[in-house]
């Protein structure tokens, strides 16, 4: 028989329930609070299946655009042929999660903010902006000596004499 192509075809794992997290859903999931513009990944719980996105959403990260009463609308955006698409998906709070993509820059911006407050405290002017790392500096091996490497000159007569 050929192999089906439903909506929910080789998601045997995808959707499965990882090691030792299979059983009821935590409280948690259901009170945790989402805004608008916050960033979301979609991670689908198999053990929902009401409000379960595409199986092409899993995995993928966000934007919260809606907020309905069980569900979340989420903007995602969607490669087709030649161009990206916004997609506007709803999906309930189960099968998403607050995402950790723009943790790194909020903790930037607050460290930049305080080395900026000190600097003005000392009336100096600093450059937070982030530099490439540029190129490792050169150094001195000590007590190396060097050795001349020659080849060995190879004879086609005498290797010919032994032969088959």
């Amino acid at each position: 028989m050929p192999a089906g192509h439903g909506l929910r075809s080789r998601t045997r794992d995808l959707f499965s329930r990882p090691f030792r997290k299979k059983g009821y859903i935590p409280l948690s999931t259901y009170l945790k609070t989402y805004k608008t513009g916050e960033y979301v990944d979609i991670k689908v719980n198999g053990a929902i299946h009401k409000g379960m996105p595409h199986k092409f959403y899993h995995g993928r990260t966000g934007r919260v655009w809606n907020i309905t009463k069980r569900a979340i609308g989420v903007e995602v955006n969607k490669q087709v042929g030649n161009r990206i698409i916004k997609k506007r998906i709803h999906v309930r709070v189960e099968h998403v999660q607050p995402s950790r993509c723009t943790e790194e820059f909020r903790n930037r911006k607050l460290r930049n903010d305080k080395l900026k407050a000190e600097a003005k405290a000392k009336g100096a002017v600093i450059s937070t902006k982030r530099q490439p790392e540029g190129p490792k500096p050169g150094f001195m091996v000590e007590g190396a000596q060097l050795e001349t490497v020659t080849p060995i000159p190879y004879d086609v007569v005498n290797d010919l004499k032994g032969g088959y």
